[in-house]
């Protein structure tokens, strides 16, 4: 199975779990080692440059996340799955703002697991943001 995302939805590895366990933390670091050297080799591998925010994430180093999801979104800037890891790195950065932005780019692009957006804990800095609420509802009511 390929590796989608941190964010998507579907296979999230921190929905209602904690960031790492102690066992996880060694094959966390062997990955993060692991695919650093492959972006050393090929610093544009969208597929690989999305497992590295995902596991930057993991380990809690959101900064390093979100620059990478900053690159995604440059190299697929139509991606809507690609605004939306953005939209969360800026949460977990604590840029209310440009996580709001972003999170309505993603939605524009056809983002639409409106369920998991409601549940992801990535987002939990803007969820009680009554801006985020009326985005939801607004792109929801246009689905039915």
């Amino acid at each position: 199975m390929p590796y989608s995302s941190h964010h998507s939805g579907e296979d999230s590895l921190t929905e209602n779990q904690p960031r790492v366990q102690p066992s996880e933390q060694s094959q966390l670091d062997f990955e993060l080692d692991f695919f650093g050297g492959i972006l050393e080799r090929s610093p544009d591998y969208v597929d690989v440059l999305r497992v590295m925010s995902n596991n930057l994430a993991l380990k809690g180093r959101y900064a390093q996340g979100l620059a990478i999801d900053k690159r995604i979104v440059a190299l697929r800037p139509h991606d809507p799955l690609a605004h939306y890891n953005l939209a969360c790195s800026y949460a977990l950065t604590k840029r209310a703002e440009l996580s709001l932005i972003t999170l309505r780019r993603a939605i524009e692009l056809g983002y639409r697991d409106f369920r998991y957006m409601r549940e992801d804990r990535d987002l939990d800095l803007i969820r009680n943001d009554p801006r985020f609420r009326q985005l939801l509802c607004e792109y929801e009511n246009q689905e039915k």
